[in-house]
Order: C-alpha cells, then sequence, then structure tokens
C-alpha cells in the first residue's frame, strides 16, 4: 500500500469523479485508475462502485476513507514536525495589515523570506474589524491591526505602536490658533474621519458617547493621509495618528483633551487553534523585531 494510492482514492471520493481527481493531483487519469485498482486488489475487495455516472464510495470503501485521510494526515505532521525541527519551513503564511501605517512590515517580511524562501507570503489590505475576523475564521495568520478602546478577545497581540489622537485643521480654520481642544468642543463640528471598523473611529465613537453626544461626520476616507489632505483644504476637523497631524506641514495640530485619546497598531494572531509551522515562526520573528 503505498501513499500515492490513499491520495488518490481520499481525491476520487471527494471528487466523486475519476477525471476531476486525476486533474486535482496532477496525474493523467488512467495513472489514478489503475493505481486505485492495485489497492482494492491488495485489499481484496471494491473501494467504489463504478456502475452509475458518478463514483460513489462502497460500504468497504466508506469504511476504509477515515483511516486514509487519518494516514495522510500523519504523514503530513511528521513532515511539518521535521521540517521545524531542523528549521526548514515551507507552506504558506496569511499576513493581513490597516493602510497607511508607519510599521517596518515590509522589513519584517523581506526578512522572513530570507530565512524560509520555501514558505509563500501573500499579504492583503483592509480595516480593522475585518483583519480581525480573517484572523478568527483563519483566513489569516497574523495581521497588524489598529486597536480599539478594547482588545480584541481570542486573539493575542503586540503593542507595536502608541500614540495620542489628535485633532488637526487648516491654517485658515477659526481653530487654528488654540493649542488643544477638549473632546466636548468636537461636538457639531464637521469631522474627517477614518470608516467604522477602523481603530481611531472606535475610539472616537466611544468617548463621544460617553461623552453624551455623536460625532458629526462630514467625511470618511480609508487612509489617513486622504483625512489630512481634506482638513488643510479646510472642509473640518480630521481626526488623526498625533504622529501625522504633526507631520503636515498644512495642518495645525490640536491635541484633544479631557480625555486624552490613544490607539495604537498591534500585531496579532489566534491566542488558539492550528497555526501552521510558516506561521509560528513568523509570529517569533514578529515578536522578536517588534520587543
Amino acid at each position: 500500500m503505498e501513499l500515492r494510492q490513499l491520495e488518490y482514492f481520499v481525491t476520487v471520493a471527494a471528487e466523486g469523479n475519476f477525471t476531476r481527481a486525476a486533474e486535482q493531483v496532477h496525474v493523467a487519469q488512467p495513472g489514478v485508475s489503475a493505481q486505485i485498482r492495485r489497492l482494492e486488489r491488495e485489499l481484496g475487495q471494491e473501494l467504489f462502485d463504478r456502475s452509475g455516472r458518478t463514483v460513489r464510495l462502497t460500504e468497504v470503501g466508506a469504511a476504509v476513507l477515515p483511516y486514509a485521510r487519518a494516514a495522510l494526515a500523519a504523514v503530513e505532521g511528521a513532515r511539518r514536525t521535521v521540517d521545524e525541527l531542523t528549521g526548514l519551513v515551507r507552506g504558506h503564511v496569511a499576513v493581513g495589515m490597516v493602510t497607511s501605517h508607519n510599521v517596518d512590515l515590509p522589513g519584517l517580511l523581506a526578512g522572513f523570506h530570507d530565512d524560509h524562501p520555501a514558505v509563500e507570503i501573500t499579504l492583503t489590505e483592509a480595516n480593522s474589524d475585518h483583519l480581525i475576523a480573517g484572523l478568527r475564521a483563519g483566513t489569516l495568520d497574523a495581521a497588524l491591526l489598529a486597536l480599539g478602546p478594547e482588545p480584541p478577545p481570542e486573539l493575542e497581540i503586540l503593542v507595536v505602536v502608541e500614540e495620542a489622537i489628535t485633532a488637526a485643521v487648516g491654517h485658515r480654520h477659526e481653530l487654528a490658533g488654540r493649542d488643544s481642544l477638549p473632546l466636548k468642543g468636537l461636538r457639531d463640528r464637521p469631522l474627517i474621519s477614518l470608516p467604522p471598523g477602523s481603530g481611531i473611529r472606535s475610539h472616537l465613537d466611544q468617548a463621544c458617547a460617553a461623552a453624551g453626544f455623536s460625532p458629526r461626520i462630514a467625511f470618511e476616507a480609508g487612509a489617513p493621509p486622504m483625512l489630512a489632505k481634506l482638513a488643510a483644504r479646510g472642509l473640518g476637523v480630521a481626526i488623526l495618528p498625533d504622529s501625522l497631524a504633526r507631520s503636515s506641514p498644512d495642518l495645525h495640530p490640536l491635541p484633544i483633551v479631557r480625555p486624552v485619546l490613544r490607539g495604537g497598531l498591534a500585531l496579532a494572531w489566534r491566542a488558539a487553534g492550528p497555526n501552521s509551522p510558516a506561521a509560528r515562526a513568523l509570529i517569533s520573528r514578529a515578536r522578536e523585531q517588534f520587543s
């Protein structure tokens, strides 16, 4: 009994068709059929009923199927274990990130790729809510996301950047002569903000609700630099990371006080559940680099 025979058997069972199964394993259809026949001769029983238009498992085939799957999973697990112990990580790792951040994520991924060239890396941009959902669903292995007022449950986080959330206006705005702005000073003013689901917006909405009012959002954009450009044109008060508000020459920063709002960026990953060796290696490297 050979592993490839078990692989072909499991694939045919899943596809219900020899031709489609052959396409999945990248082998000519006669080759798949021949190996299945050899497996049946060795077991002394037919595994498939071939009399209909679709291929169906026989009673014996249905009984054998979970053992075949378990055998293939065990072999894959053994390979992963050896790869981990020898440092030869293969596979795929899916990473997510928010837009317009100043974290050296490209440097992290470049260093990881140099050490593990056999690992395929995919990178996805989205807002924090979508990234958190991807981590929980297992479609993402790790993500750089903006922190909201409460840490996301079921996830481990490593804070990478933490800073104040600052209001900013153009130099001709009526507030440009002030040094700071209380949170209640934002009431009824046209605000320029990131959309719901982002970390800064979550902080703003929660703080305003605690102060007894709803923020009046005049403009929304998915990237903080666009918020800065809109504010520079006099279209309202932008709610920005402090570093961006202070580094934009066309803006006058207004630190928000009473209360001070603080946000940040964090690397997040699932606290429990299966993580591939490649994902664990990337997270370990990130913890070393960002700590």
